[in-house]
């Protein structure tokens, strides 16, 4: 590796302990693994330092400024974002370090494998879902969203044809979990922005979302899980514009008939 061509893996984390481990052995060809950890109550602090892994405990600001932290904590040239439920598997090592060595762009977006409930999602919009995960230090960046933050890289930006590992839904239960978080999320980061919301606009955007996953985005070729993830797709559209509704307008409290 030429000089100016050291990465760190930054990964944000909290009670990942059944994860943690494997997400950080992935990411060791690497000259620096940075796990931010914001209060885990279980083993996820301990289990990222015995990996090897420099760990550092932190509040949680939100995701966006979380990542942005991990990146002004990094000591290394280059920063790639990994969350714990990802892998990086060994062509796409290979393929991030000539990326770096080449010195041709300031970033990349990486494409990624997503599961859902057991199954690789091809179609539904989940692939190739390119995402930008690996810049220079000195000109990456991450927005201030709490939910849906993503990174920034002033300059060029190219593209990795191998895909990062995601293991984004592993079982329902996740699911429903993710659903409730996600939803909230969003709808902090609407009002924040100064998003309006009603009852009628979240029963078009839940009703787009699943036409949008089935049918435009094929995800009826992905079978039952297809219209699963249609599904899901239009109970988080619907739920995080509720939840902005209610945000706006707080519901009162009821009278009951004597």
């Amino acid at each position: 590796m030429r000089p100016n061509d050291s990465l760190a893996v930054v990964i944000v984390a909290k009670n990942e302990a059944a994860r943690i481990g494997d997400c950080i052995a992935s990411a060791k060809f690497a000259d620096e693994v940075l796990v931010l950890d914001s209060g885990s109550t279980d083993r996820t602090a301990a289990i990222a330092e015995a990996a090897g892994a420099r760990v550092v405990v932190t509040d949680w600001p939100g995701y966006g400024p979380q990542v942005a932290r991990g990146f002004s904590l990094a000591k290394s040239d280059w920063v790639l974002s990994l969350d714990a439920d990802e892998r990086i598997p060994k062509a796409l090592q290979a393929e991030v370090l000539a990326a770096i060595a080449s010195g041709t762009h300031d970033g990349y977006r990486i494409p990624r494998w997503s599961e859902f409930c057991g199954k690789v999602m091809h179609h539904g919009g989940w692939r190739p879902d390119r995402t930008l995960r690996l810049g220079r230090r000195a000109r990456s960046g991450f927005t201030n969203d709490f939910l849906h933050a993503h990174m920034t890289v002033e300059g060029r930006v190219g593209d990795l044809g191998e895909s990062l590992i995601h293991h984004s839904y592993p079982d329902v239960h996740d699911v429903l979990e993710k659903l409730d978080r996600y939803s909230s999320g969003s709808a902090r980061d609407m009002h924040s922005r100064g998003r309006k919301a009603s009852l009628a606009k979240a029963i078009a955007h839940g009703l787009f979302a699943f036409v949008r996953t089935y049918l435009l985005k094929l995800g009826f070729l992905d079978g039952r899980h297809g219209l699963m993830l249609a599904i899901y797709n239009a109970e988080y559209a619907y739920y995080k514009y509720v939840k902005l509704m209610f945000m706006q307008s707080p519901p009162q409290r009821p009278e009951f008939p004597a």
